[in-house]
């Protein structure tokens, strides 16, 4: 279904925003299908190092055999890393830092949207822990990596999803499984509902990280560390697929056949890790559900200080403070 859509706009990008990537180091969560794969397979054949950071699984297994396949001269390492596990990515941490002495992109792709209301292992609701905590704790632990890069780059990847309320203080906290319950079949086609809100809050969040992280490296004058953000618009990957498998967004639905398709889709994170002219806090994506990744302007009203304080002091009492 998905090779049904036709790609417009990655080949563009490719010619026009990215640079020869040879002798850099590249980790990306996520990369068993989706955007993530579509960005670690482009950035590949740019000459980098590219680290797949998946849990442990027969898919993580077929997508390296398959981008080892698609990219023969590829450098293709793949490293445990469940985002729903602070204990797995710690260890996922501890081995990037044996293998690497320098990281020059970290790539926060992965996601899970919409999913029941449930506590990880660590007790944080499954999506923020997944989408925006463990990606917290990834940076925090190879940000002596990411400074030794002549010109590092942190990605985070938002959606359209960030568009709502505030973030509030309770969904960064140990309350996974009493945030709201799983919402009605009514509330979950039409995108509303506490599913929706928990996701919402974790897009959002991965939005508010690169404007965290840019007024803390600001702060500490870091200048080498760039953080940027990227939105997909509206992408048939299997992202929707597996939402609708516990009752959320369905695939098939009339909305999603709006699509782009995933290619498109990743053209965002692709920009931001590639783009020789980003600078820091550049937002990459379509301006409505579709199109060419554009350079936008932030919404302001999203990363007042009250969110900026939100993020930083959730994330860093769920995984410890940050020292720069």
């Amino acid at each position: 279904m998905m090779n049904q859509i036709k790609t417009i706009h990655l080949q563009t990008v490719l010619e026009n925003h990215s640079q020869d990537m040879t002798g850099k180091v590249v980790a990306i969560t996520g990369t068993t299908s989706g955007t993530g794969y579509i960005a670690a397979r482009e950035i590949a054949k740019k000459g980098a190092e590219v680290i797949l950071l998946n849990r442990e699984s027969d898919r993580a297994t077929r997508a390296y055999k398959s981008l080892s396949n698609e990219v023969p001269h590829g450098k293709f390492v793949h490293i445990t890393c469940d985002l729903q596990s602070l204990d797995s990515v710690n260890n996922a941490i501890a081995e990037i830092i044996s293998k690497y002495k320098v990281i020059d992109v970290l790539c926060n792709n992965a996601a899970v949207m919409a999913l029941e209301d449930y506590a990880t292992k660590d007790g944080f609701d499954v999506q923020m822990q997944t989408n925006v905590i463990s990606h917290f704790q990834l940076f925090k632990g190879l940000l002596p990596l990411l400074k030794k890069s002549e010109e590092a780059r942190v990605v985070n990847h938002s959606s359209n999803a960030r568009l709502g309320g505030p973030l509030k203080r309770e969904y960064f906290e140990k309350n996974g499984g009493s945030l709201g319950g799983n919402g009605t079949f009514e509330e979950n086609m039409s995108f509303s509902g506490p599913r929706w809100e928990r996701y919402h809050q974790s897009k959002l969040a991965n939005f508010v990280f690169t404007y965290a992280l840019k007024q803390k490296l600001s702060e500490n004058k870091i200048s080498n560390i760039i953080p940027l953000v990227a939105h997909p618009g509206l992408a048939l990957t299997s992202l929707a697929a597996t939402t609708a498998k516990s009752g959320g967004m369905d695939a098939a639905s009339p909305f999603m056949k709006n699509a782009q398709s995933a290619e498109d889709g990743a053209t965002g994170i692709i920009r931001a890790c590639m783009d020789k002219f980003s600078k820091s806090g550049d937002f990459y994506g379509p301006k409505e559900w579709v199109g060419f990744p554009e350079s936008l302007v932030p919404e302001e009203n999203l990363i007042t200080q009250e969110n900026i304080d939100i993020f930083w002091q959730g994330c860093e009492r769920a995984v410890g403070k940050i020292e720069f």
